[in-house]
């Protein structure tokens, strides 16, 4: 796993991208001044203190004092699970007093829409969650050219939680799969940016405009019909490969 990928991990785990930057920076050095973290870090002196504080607050780091000049230095990264464990201990802790406050719609909002890519996550998060088998008709690639970590997360994922996927796309395409996808191919010429992802009661459809935009709906009738009309062109495309084998 190379520098990118722990950066990516340290912030899904709850550090900023300079906290993230900052403890990278002291993990490979043994002992290190503030003005040097800077220099390593790429950030100005000022954020470096407040990160800094930040980090020790969090008790991921700490220092020695040698001739009334601080040295920083990582705490033993085990402390990283401790961390991780706290957080999950504060949410539990409040977990039933959020239940009780959360005012249930009398009609829930069956459209849901996302901007940018942390709208993306958040509606791949949501497949990950939600899906047993998902239905993906049209796919350009540009989930993994253009979140490529987020995109391999998500593949080790899809095959720790052996969720099975149906993917159809357009003929020509290199497509790289997770080991629970199974992959057809069909006539098309035209790419197409907009991705339909069908699953459970829910249909996500992915628009990898600049910067991308989604939107999720819930409603049963329309996925079922979606994914009827999905099987059709599975099928389909089977019987095209058969007849020119034949």
């Amino acid at each position: 796993m190379d520098l990118e990928e722990i950066r990516q991990s340290l912030q899904r785990i709850g550090l900023s991208n300079n906290e993230a930057t900052v403890y990278l920076t002291l993990l490979r050095r043994v002992s290190c001044k503030a003005g040097k973290i800077s220099k390593y870090s790429q950030l100005n002196r000022t954020t470096t203190y407040d990160v800094l504080e930040r980090l020790l607050d969090k008790g991921l780091i700490g220092y020695v004092v040698k001739g009334k000049i601080k040295y920083f230095e990582v705490i033993n990264p085990k402390q990283l699970k401790e961390f991780v464990k706290e957080k999950e201990f504060e949410v539990n802790k409040i977990f039933p007093s959020l239940e009780k406050l959360y005012a249930i719609p009398e009609k829930k909002h069956n459209v849901t829409l996302y901007y940018g890519y942390k709208g993306m996550k958040t509606i791949f998060e949501d497949i990950l969650q939600e899906a047993k088998i998902n239905y993906v008709l049209d796919s350009e690639g540009e989930f993994a050219e253009r979140m490529p970590y987020f995109a391999q997360y998500f593949i080790r994922q899809l095959e720790k939680k052996k969720i099975k996927i149906k993917h159809l796309v357009r003929e020509g395409r290199n497509v790289t799969p997770s080991k629970t996808t199974e992959v057809r191919y069909a006539k098309k010429n035209i790419a197409s940016e907009a991705v339909f992802n069908i699953y459970k009661d829910k249909i996500a459809i992915l628009i990898w405009t600049d910067p991308p935009e989604g939107v999720i709906i819930q409603n049963k009738a329309a996925a079922d019909s979606l994914k009827e009309y999905f099987e059709i062109l599975w099928e389909r495309s089977l019987q095209k490969k058969s007849d020119e084998s034949g």
